[in-house]
């Protein structure tokens, strides 16, 4: 037995796993990014969320990182790899189990010829045993299986802290547009009292025959323009703290503030080259672990063609009666091993090999796909911000343009050189660019969570903390 043991051990240790050893795929990048800002310092190991200086967004972020429901999915999910893993090692030691059994049994005495009258009928019988059994795992195939279980483990993993990743960047960026619309409501309010002024002071003068009430009218409308604004504004307030209480694992309801879209202090852009992004991205990481757990399921596929080594023994006692069971004469014990393997499985393995290797081609390809989609992410972030700077610095010139519009139109209105259609003319324009100022900013805002999302910064490990 001891010799059979020391045979299967050389065995073991000087046994090669079937298959190609992953290596990581040369990838084309490009050297670097177009749309990069080179002036911005190091900024991916923070908190980036900490760097917009509002209190209450930082709270927000770490109650959604401690109770948000698809981080709990996620956690589960990376649970549930490594318990995978740990079933498709398990081949790797020797099973031991044990058995008991008693029965009692009479048998037919028809025809039974006279010895067998000296049997006792009905006959009883106990068994005790311990039994042992190991797979020498000499081509490899369960430490290809657990290699891949391993590689599934650490997708797992990545896709956990993809999760984390994606939901920072979600109640940030749903928080900056909450501001934004809160800003908008702010205009919208504060035009609604400035029209009511208009229509206040123009009725008065219709009833003492100043003006026409065409020009009563005119005012109205605008009014009125205003005044349906703001409960479409209000209606996108409610839908956006709704869909963040849901991002921070609570029931829809009020969200508090901090700071106004305009004191939200605006970070740099985190510099970074590619290779920090391939370094970094959690979709990339889990791509290539995917990649790997493909590879080593090849070496699993082939390696049953060859044949399978077991080593079995069992130990016990048997007897008729339970007060001998444990007496030596009872004792009883086996061991040997086996050898099995294929001659003719019908396409059976080598379909296996097919599969195993067709889905190693589609991970390498998806892996491939991933690594160019950050590079295509990074870059539009990058320009998205770039021409959001320039969208908003004009659209700031043309609210000042139009308030300087609106202040002339007045003055010549109450000069008498002007019609009010005139005035009107220039507050319709106003209100909107004010508006659109007000989302553009916000989404300037949003734009630098994105590229802290698309660039995938070390922070990610702060952010798992909470």
């Amino acid at each position: 037995m001891r010799s059979l043991l020391v045979f299967a051990c050389v065995l073991l240790l000087s046994g090669c796993m079937v298959g190609p050893d992953y290596v990581r795929p040369v990838v084309d990048v490009p050297p670097a990014f177009r749309y990069a800002d080179e002036e911005t310092k190091e900024t991916a190991n923070t908190e980036w969320w900490r760097q917009f200086q509002d209190p209450v967004l930082d709270a927000l972020v770490t109650e959604a990182l401690a109770n948000n429901r698809n981080i709990r999915i996620a956690a589960a999910n990376v649970e549930q790899a490594a318990a995978v893993l740990t079933q498709a090692r398990s081949p790797l030691f020797p099973q031991v189990g044990y058995s008991g059994s008693g029965a009692k049994q009479r048998s037919s005495e028809v025809g039974d010829s006279p010895l067998l009258s000296l049997v006792p009928n009905p006959r009883t019988s106990y068994e005790a045993l311990a039994s042992a059994s190991w797979e020498i795992d000499l081509w490899g195939r369960i430490r290809r299986l657990s290699e891949a279980a391993r590689a599934t483990l650490f997708a797992t993993e990545e896709a956990r802290r993809g999760v984390i990743l994606s939901l920072a960047a979600s109640v940030a960026g749903t928080y900056i547009q909450l501001l934004g619309l809160d800003e908008q409501l702010v205009i919208a309010k504060r035009t609604l009292e400035t029209y009511a002024e208009s229509v206040r002071l123009f009725e008065l003068r219709f009833k003492y025959g100043q003006v026409s009430q065409m020009t009563v009218e005119q005012a109205r409308s605008q009014y009125e323009t205003a005044a349906a604004a703001i409960p479409q504004i209000e209606s996108r307030i409610g839908q956006t703290e709704n869909a963040l209480s849901i991002l921070l694992g609570r029931n829809p309801g009020p969200i508090a503030r901090g700071k106004t879209i305009h004191e939200l202090s605006l970070p740099p852009v985190p510099a970074g080259l590619p290779s920090d992004v391939l370094a970094n991205r959690p979709d990339i990481r889990q791509a290539e672990q995917n990649l790997i757990a493909a590879n080593a399921r090849i070496g699993a596929a082939r390696a049953l063609y060859f044949p399978t080594i077991s080593l079995t023994g069992v130990f016990g006692y048997a007897s008729s009666s339970l007060s001998d069971l444990f007496t030596p004469p009872a004792h009883l014990w086996s061991y040997g091993g086996s050898v099995t393997g294929p001659i003719f499985a019908g396409g059976a393995i080598y379909g296996q090999v097919k599969q195993a290797e067709a889905g190693q081609r589609a991970a390498l390809n998806q892996y491939e796909l991933v690594i160019q989609s950050a590079f295509a992410d990074v870059e539009n972030t990058l320009i998205t911000r770039k021409k959001l700077i320039e969208q908003v610095e004009a659209q700031e010139r043309l609210v000042k343009a139009n308030s300087e519009y609106v202040r002339l139109a007045r003055l010549q209105y109450d000069g008498g050189y002007a019609p009010y259609s005139t005035v009107l003319q220039a507050e319709q324009q106003l209100f909107p660019s004010e508006l659109d100022y007000t989302q553009y900013r916000a989404s300037l805002f949003v734009s630098l969570v994105n590229i802290y999302k698309a660039m995938g910064g070390g922070w990610k490990i702060e952010a798992e903390k909470p």
